[in-house]
């Protein structure tokens, strides 16, 4: 490590105003991203503000059809909510899958959602339900906040304070897990309201991504056989020494399916 200040802001404008002091100040959540970076010096930032004690940055609450997650909310409090299982029991299952008990009692939403890592996967759930992410200045759809790979519409000096997801009436998440970090290679986030299916990839692309070719098939019926012989283009898909493109596009329909089933 570094030498760095370290500050403790008890109030998002406190913790704001510290932001915008430096240019190289960086807000830490839960740390899971940030500080493996910071030790491999891919980020130097002059100081760190620490959103622990911010107050207003936590709480589940359902508000008539809407579900609110604070920001601060670790991954183990989101997926053992109560509230959040009765509301979007998918949702809680996604949080629940998310690397181990370690990241999940440190990690929180509103640091994953800000990180943007392409193989998270509250992007997913995020796009798919039409979430809309609340900072200290604006409300920003969740189709205009992922922009790519580690890139959100985030501008200096804002702070996510909560995120806001319509309930659905049916909602399925299914992910193949890379072994050994647990991320997603390929994860599908199915949600139906009303008449309409948005189906949100994760993994698969340096970014989040709605898939048209699966929303298409189940627009028309939702069920899993509705896939049947539907094909995703490679273009844009990644390709790595994990898996290559057509493995990636043919696993965003089996992926799909099996969300469609837990649906």
């Amino acid at each position: 490590m570094y030498p760095f200040n370290y500050h403790r802001p008890t109030s998002v404008r406190q913790a704001s105003a510290l932001l915008g002091k430096s240019e190289d100040a960086r807000l830490l959540a839960g740390g899971h991203s940030l500080l493996p970076m910071m030790k491999q010096r891919l980020a130097q930032p002059s100081d760190l503000i620490d959103l622990g004690l911010v107050e207003g940055l936590r709480g589940i609450e359902l508000k008539g059809r809407t579900l609110q997650i604070g920001a601060m909310m670790t991954h183990a409090e989101v997926a053992a909510s109560d509230v959040v299982r009765e509301a979007i029991p998918a949702l809680a299952e996604l949080v629940a899958s998310i690397g181990d008990p370690h990241v999940r009692h440190r990690g929180t939403i509103g640091g994953s959602v800000a990180n943007n890592d392409p193989n998270a996967d509250y992007p997913a759930a995020c796009l798919a339900l039409e979430a809309t992410i609340v900072t200290n200045r604006r409300r920003i759809d969740a189709d205009e906040f992922f922009v790519d790979m580690f890139e959100t519409a985030l501008e200096p000096g804002e702070i996510i304070t909560k995120i806001q997801f319509p309930v659905p009436r049916r909602a399925g998440y299914a992910k193949f897990r890379n072994p050994a970090s647990r991320y997603p290679l390929v994860g599908v986030f199915l949600a139906k309201r009303g008449g309409t299916v948005r189906a949100a990839v994760t993994g698969a692309a340096t970014c989040v991504f709605r898939c048209k070719e699966v929303e298409d098939a189940l627009n028309a019926r939702f069920a899993p056989k509705s896939l049947d012989g539907v094909t995703v283009p490679t273009d844009g898909l990644n390709s790595d020494m994990h898996a290559g493109a057509d493995y990636r596009a043919h696993l965003i329909v089996v992926m799909a399916k099996r969300a469609a089933s837990a649906a």
